[in-house]
């Protein structure tokens, strides 16, 4: 799959709320999430009445560049890192190319549903050319959407190459010292082993400290996962998309979600800018084998050689 990129930005479990996203132009009038009867329910955090979630500077039908800075809007809640419990706040997701998923569960973390749990409020895409379909569900501290589900009007956007940028990227970054002999690696599963299409992958770390996104501390970082995907630049924030997850929480194992057959897994680590370290830190690639029973395939029975 086409991988896309988000701008990561800060994200920690023990980090002061963020405010309110704000627009400096008027926003554009979405409904407060517009769901048939079965899928109106959410989990148990509340919604106040009258909250809700859109896009800043998109609408439905919008031409946009195969890179594109996308900005959220929410009205009437507050942000707030995922793991922060708190009334009436939560933070964003992104859905691209998928509709709703079940709203009284944890959103899944895959290439069609994107976390923001820094409590970002903009991302950068970059998507092939081509129609693609965006929309935008609020959840809590358990990534779970809330009661009513706030969730934007799914719009649809068209990606041509040569298009002006929503927004410019930023300059390249100063990368933050790594300790002599510092290791990180994937404790399990191992390489070549078979998994079902939701392992739960568990993070090794030699040498160095955890701490979340946004938390500034000499010889620490966090995790992200690159899936099928070589090592991506190192003078850039680590992209934030389909392939390469964020585990800004400080995460020492994440379930994530696989398409059936073979994958490479590979860990990075980097500062509270989600940029890598000099040296970089990063394990070697691993291969798993994804089955819907997380076992080998049988093997064809053959006949006796003649």
């Amino acid at each position: 799959m086409t991988p896309i990129r988000t701008t990561p930005l800060r994200l920690a479990s023990a980090l002061l709320l963020c405010c309110p996203a704000l627009s400096l132009h008027a926003p554009p009038v979405l409904a407060q999430t517009a769901q048939p009867p079965d899928a109106a329910r959410g989990g148990p955090s509340p919604a106040p009445s009258g909250a809700s979630v859109y896009f800043v500077d998109l609408k439905d039908g919008a031409v946009i560049p195969s890179k594109a800075t996308i900005h959220f809007g929410l009205r009437g809640m507050g942000v707030a890192p995922a793991g922060v419990q708190r009334d009436n706040a939560g933070h964003h997701h992104l859905l691209v190319d998928t509709p709703l998923p079940p709203l009284s569960e944890p959103i899944p973390n895959d290439f069609n549903h994107l976390h923001f749990g820094a409590g970002q409020t903009e991302a950068e895409l970059s998507l092939p050319p081509g129609e693609h379909t965006l929309q935008l569900l609020l959840a809590d501290h358990k990534h779970i959407p809330h009661s009513p589900p706030i969730a934007s009007e799914r719009i649809r956007v068209t990606v041509r190459d040569g298009e002006a940028p929503v927004a410019a990227r930023g300059g390249p970054v100063r990368r933050q010292p790594s300790p002599k002999g510092a290791k990180v690696y994937i404790v399990s599963p191992g390489n070549g082993a078979y998994v079902t299409r939701t392992p739960i992958i568990r993070f090794g770390l030699i040498n160095m400290g955890i701490a979340p996104a946004g938390i500034a501390k000499a010889n620490t970082g966090h995790h992200h996962i690159l899936v099928d995907t070589p090592l991506p630049s190192f003078d850039r924030p680590i992209p934030n998309d389909f392939n390469h997850l964020h585990f800004g929480a400080g995460q020492t194992e994440a379930k994530i979600t696989l398409s059936p057959g073979p994958h490479t897994l590979q860990l990075l680590f980097a500062d509270e800018h989600h940029v890598v370290h000099d040296p970089p830190v990063y394990s070697r690639p691993i291969r798993v084998f994804v089955t819907a029973s997380g076992r080998p395939p049988p093997r064809v029975a053959r006949g006796p050689r003649r």
